[in-house]
């Protein structure tokens, strides 16, 4: 039975193979929290290398693509999981809609990311610009490889942050 922290908490993910998907639903479950994925209002080409180069368009572009629904009622939450795959050393742009949209001030944000290898580049310095009035945790990377299965690191890394059930 899971300790009742009396915190509300939210993963938010973008995910666009699916290992980024993996992780959101392994902090999900290991956190007992309420789930929002980050849908484009125009979907992403299957397509990977299509992928890439629109991806590096719209960073040239400064590009808020648009979300499919919203979140209801994101002041009930606490803390805020944000995960996303580094595409070309950033966050999507679509992140920086959600960023744009949704003010986190006094909430606790806590990123998690996938790539082949890039790391959280400068995302959680820039999530903290973005969000000043928030609380941005040290950040979790998982590499594309050990996506399929990340509970354990999911699980060191919320003990690290403080954020374990």
């Amino acid at each position: 039975m899971p300790t009742e922290t009396g915190s509300k908490s939210l993963v938010v993910y973008f995910s666009w193979s699916g290992n980024t998907e993996n992780v959101a639903k392994s902090i999900q479950s290991q956190t007992d929290a309420d789930i929002f994925e980050i849908v484009p209002a125009t979907p992403y080409s299957d397509d990977y290398d299509t992928v890439v180069d629109l991806a590096q368009e719209e960073q040239r572009s400064n590009t808020r693509p648009a979300i499919s629904g919203s979140i209801e009622n994101i002041e009930q939450y606490d803390v805020v999981y944000v995960g996303f795959p580094n595409w070309w050393g950033d966050m999507p742009m679509i992140l920086y809609t959600f960023f744009d949209t949704y003010d986190l001030s006094g909430k606790t944000v806590a990123l998690f990311s996938t790539s082949g290898g890039s790391g959280l580049s400068g995302t959680v310095n820039e999530v903290r610009s973005l969000e000043p009035n928030a609380t941005v945790t040290e950040g979790l990377h998982i590499g594309s490889g050990s996506s399929s299965n990340p509970d354990n690191a999911v699980s060191d890394w919320l003990n690290e942050i403080g954020l374990a059930s």
